[in-house]
Order: C-alpha cells, then structure tokens, then sequence
C-alpha cells in the first residue's frame, strides 16, 4: 500500500478519519464507542491533541483536531493503536482493526472549520440513521448546541466563536447553520482537497507547500507530493480545458492561462510563449479572469472542478 503524504506542525488542524478494516464495524456496541472516546480523552490529556469535532460511526470515525505540539503520528499512534488493542481483547478477535493507515487531511481552520464541523456533524443523517443530528449520541453536535455538558477534553469555542460571541446565541446559530444542510443537495467541503492532502484557500496550499513539502528534503516517490510538485504541460492541459467549455476557444485560453499563472509555478515566459503574448500580459490577463470568477458562479464552479480533475 502507498504511503500517505503527512505533514505535521505545531498548530495544524486535521479532518481524520479512519475505517474498518474490509469496511467492518470498528464498534459492536456503546462499551465500545465510551472506550474510545477516553482514548481521545487521553490524547488530549498526554499528547495536548485538540479536539473540536467527533463523530462516530459504525464502520468509520470522524475527527476535526488541532495538534500544538506538531504531534499527529503520535496521538494517531495512540488512539488507534490503544483501541486496536482493546478490541481485539475485547472481541477475540487478532490482526488489523482499521483499513491500512488513517486518512488525515490538512485543513486551513479560519475558511473551513464551520463547513467541516457541519459536514461531520450530518454524518449520521447522510447515512439515515437519524433524521435530525441531535438524535445521534456519538458525535459532538449535541454538545455543541447546549443539549449535553461536554467533556473537559472537547474545545467547542473555536468553532462557535465564528457564529456569535454570546453562547447561548452562538450555539443556537450553529444548529440552525447545521440543519440548512438536511434534506438539501450540496457539495462536501472536502471536494476541494488538493491532491488528497490538503483543503483551504490558494495561499495556504502555497504557504504549505513552500514551508513543508520541500522536495529535496522529502521521498519523491509519494504520490502526493508528486502531485503537488509537478509542472503540468500547458498544450495538454488547454486541450483538457476545450473539451470542458465545448470548444469555446476564448474562454479556454483565458481559463487555462489563469490556471497556469494561479496554481502552478510554470515561468510566466514559458506561458506568455504558449498563450503568444508578453510576461506582463499573462498577469494581466490572469487577473482579469478572476474578477469574472468572481461575479460568474456558475463558472467559477466549473474552474474549481477543472482544478480538481488536472490536479491544479
């Protein structure tokens, strides 16, 4: 199995999730679910992990966590390996728990604690366990709207601050921002993770990789890194590009200049050859296509799945 991309330092934030192995059920009853959550009690207590969201499902969990000490591999050792280890004793049962290693995504917390809290949250409703989230005991959310004194290890100020400084109003504003996902199509928020490893805004995934994904320091053989290190070649992409916009030429050649200039570190000349123009015009050009992305929804959609599907 391919090794994951990990990137860890102090202060990261993870959406984690991890499932049973040929997707069996990784908890049998509530024994089960109260022994792992003391397992994030002493996470939190041994290694400092932060907890601000949890969910957990029959066959799989979901952790939304902060790491101060730059610690991830640590407290995932911890609590997967703990509760292997009390399951199988447990359950008599030897060998693998989980499905390979777990999946950690590194998140920019400012754009996108809310959206994922949400996501983790109407887990249970997604699956038709319940139809309302404060009906599912073994996530957070009841917690997070006042139904339930929380736990000394779960942090719910972080995300709750970002809906109203008064409590009381700030946890009746996350159910309402909560339950306006039920029963209503929409995207998850982890669509937009760029090469399965990282979810947030243009800066940070520069930010991320220009501090941690240094390719000399790391193994190129990872995937992912490749992913998020290659030049991918212009006259490919601009075909790839046409076919999506039904061969509308100008609009291809304006969305595939912005690509390149945006999300890749192609030279501006090696554009400007491409494209027939000067290096100065391709930043031109660039920005104004973003003002039209911004005032277009319908193609600024088009553009984050084409960004998507080209690994931009």
């Amino acid at each position: 199995m391919t090794r994951p991309l990990r990137i860890e330092y102090p202060g990261a934030y993870y959406h984690i999730t991890s499932r049973g192995n040929e997707r069996k059920n990784i908890f049998k009853d509530k024994k089960d679910r109260d022994k792992f959550l003391s397992y994030l009690k002493s996470a939190h207590l041994r290694y400092k992990a932060v907890i601000h969201a949890f969910c957990l499902m029959n066959n799989h969990y979901h952790l939304f966590l902060e790491t101060p000490k730059g610690n991830l591999s640590q407290i995932m050792r911890h609590i997967n390996g703990a509760y292997t280890n009390y399951f199988n004793i447990r359950h008599k049962r030897r060998g693998h728990l989980f499905q390979g290693r777990y999946k950690a995504i590194i998140v920019e917390a400012d754009s996108y604690a809310g959206e994922l809290s949400r996501y983790i949250h109407l887990n249970p409703v997604r699956a038709g366990i319940v139809d309302v989230p404060e009906k599912f005991k073994w996530s957070s959310y009841r917690y997070y709207i006042g139904k339930k004194k929380k736990p000394e290890w779960l942090t719910e100020d972080f995300i709750l601050c970002y809906f109203d400084n008064g409590n009381v109003h700030a946890r009746k504003k996350y159910g309402e921002f909560v339950k306006a996902w039920i029963n209503v199509k929409h995207e998850s928020p982890l669509e937009e993770t760029v090469a399965s490893t990282i979810l947030g805004s243009d800066n940070f995934i520069e930010l991320i990789k220009d501090k941690y994904l240094d390719p000399k320091k790391r193994d190129r053989n990872l995937p992912a890194l490749k992913e998020l290190s290659k030049s991918p070649d212009i006259a490919g992409t601009y075909k790839e590009v046409e076919m999506n916009f039904e061969k509308q030429v100008s609009l291809s050649k304006k969305a595939t200049l912005y690509l390149f200039h945006k999300y890749s570190d192609t030279p501006l000349k090696e554009i400007g050859t491409f494209f027939g123009i000067g290096e100065s015009a391709v930043s031109d050009a660039s920005r104004q296509f973003d003002i039209i992305l911004k005032r277009n929804r319908k193609l600024r959609k088009q553009v984050r799945l084409l960004r998507a599907k080209l690994n931009f």
